[in-house]
């Protein structure tokens, strides 16, 4: 996309927002993009509200699709947030579900007073995501899939980049796809997934790096961005960390009643999370900014071994 085309999509997200929230009663008359990456997200001002539209979308998610992962966000919030748990929060004021406008599907949430020392994507620390699993244990896990980003992404994604490859040459085509091959079915089930990890219990998840999804805001930090909770092993939470993080996670995870990560689980979730990163090239046509983040993973994940070979040695 070029940026005048990148510019005018976000105005078209920026313009349906404003169009739903006032037909829903909100004032809005000096709307502000507060960021703009895979979702446009707009303070509705003066009204205390900000919408997120998501604007980068992998191929499996048709409107309709959309709509429901994002009210299993909201409800899933919603329970957190009736539970105790510090979160950012569905407005009240406007209805607890999305809103489609041409070909956009838009939520609405409490406007967070962010703290001056705020930034982005900052590290929170494990002991958040030790805390948020605690919350997470008792939620209800009937409406949530297992481990959805992979399960439902991977497979277009994948047939993306088949079709129109980037930077990734014929063998590592290859050695996604076989990969995939090994993981898809552990994720056809809880029970095969059961089978692959004796012993590794499962729970709702954040599903997308808790500890980088926290709002430093004037009342404290809040816990934001569920749109990948799902099912699965606190393992995939955790994918990527440095063993001092694990450590420090194991520590406050037994502090508040819960198990340490199972080691064997960690690996196959890196593996599955790498597999995640290598396929995100396929959105690079939406958002060619991510590029440049994914080529230093491409080349780290290329010295890796095949992931059935890697099964037999760690087992």
């Amino acid at each position: 996309m070029t940026p005048e085309s990148l510019a005018a999509r976000t105005a078209l997200a920026v313009d349906i927002a404003v169009t739903i929230a006032r037909r829903l009663g909100l004032e809005v008359n000096a709307p502000k993009v507060l960021h703009d990456v895979f979702s446009v997200v707009v303070h509705l001002a003066p009204s205390p509200v900000v919408a997120r539209v998501p604007v980068v979308l992998p191929p499996w998610l048709t409107l309709p699709r959309l709509a429901e992962r994002q009210q299993r966000e909201l409800d899933a919030v919603f329970w957190l947030q009736a539970a105790g748990l510090p979160v950012v929060a569905p407005s009240p004021l406007v209805p607890r579900r999305p809103a489609q406008r041409e070909g956009l599907s838009v939520t609405f949430w409490e406007l967070a007073e962010v703290s001056a020392d705020h930034a982005p994507y900052n590290d929170a620390g494990v002991e958040a995501t030790a805390t948020l699993h605690a919350a997470l244990a008792g939620m209800p896990t009937a409406p949530l899939g297992l481990l959805s980003p992979a399960q439902l992404e991977l497979p277009t994604l994948l047939a993306a980049l088949r079709q129109a490859p980037g930077p990734l040459t014929e063998s590592d085509l290859a050695h996604v796809l076989a990969d995939w091959s090994v993981l898809a079915p552990l994720l056809e089930s809880p029970e095969a997934l059961g089978a692959a990890l004796p012993g590794v219990t499962l729970q709702a998840i954040h599903g997308d790096a808790p500890q980088y999804n926290v709002i430093q805001t004037t009342t404290g930090p809040r816990f934001a961005d569920f749109e990948d909770v799902c099912l699965g092993p606190i393992e995939w939470d955790l994918a990527g960390l440095p063993p001092e993080a694990l450590a420090a996670y194991d520590d406050a995870a037994r502090a508040r009643g819960l198990r340490p990560h199972h080691p064997e689980a960690l690996r196959l979730m890196n593996a599955a999370r790498s597999l995640q990163v290598i396929a995100a090239f396929a959105l690079v046509p939406q958002l060619p900014l991510l590029a440049e983040g994914l080529l230093p993973a491409l080349t780290a994940w290329r010295e890796t071994p095949p992931l059935d070979r890697a099964l037999d040695i760690w087992r």
